[in-house]
């Protein structure tokens, strides 16, 4: 008789809470790794096309570092939809305005772009400095 592919369904899906300590992680390898935990690829019941992921919560988001001149040259882009109406922040500037931002716009673009991202997305928590919630502690 032929094994059939496992398929996961919504209810299926066990989900566990994650805390993550944002202190001297580098952006990108901390944004991939929880990325990952939000979608859910590290359970055995991964499925693409159904939302197996975790609960995640991110702390000391504003001690969250860049390597190289990133911190000088990197640059934020933004437009309202109106003619000249464009904003352009550097890592700097927006780090001083609102240090979650930073981490929400690098895990956002490891996500899939389309319904099911926005709702895995929803299911991250960002925090400037300690956190108050229970979970799993992670190093990452």
């Amino acid at each position: 008789m032929k094994q059939r592919t496992y398929s996961a369904k919504a209810k299926d899906v066990k989900r566990e809470k994650y805390l993550i300590n944002a202190e001297g992680q580098i952006l990108g390898r901390l944004a991939s790794q929880v990325a990952q935990l939000l979608r859910g690829k590290g359970k055995p019941i991964f499925t693409p096309h159904v939302d197996c992921g975790d609960l995640v919560t991110v702390y000391n988001a504003e001690k969250v570092r860049v390597t190289g001149n990133k911190e000088k040259q990197k640059i934020y882009f933004s437009h309202s939809g109106y003619h000249h109406g464009h904003k352009l922040l550097t890592y700097e500037e927006k780090k001083r305005r609102d240090p979650r931002k930073i981490v929400y716009l690098a895990v956002r673009g490891m996500l899939p772009r389309n319904t099911l991202g926005e709702i895995m997305l929803k299911k991250l928590t960002i925090e400037v400095g300690q956190t108050k919630a229970k979970g799993k502690e992670v190093q990452i």
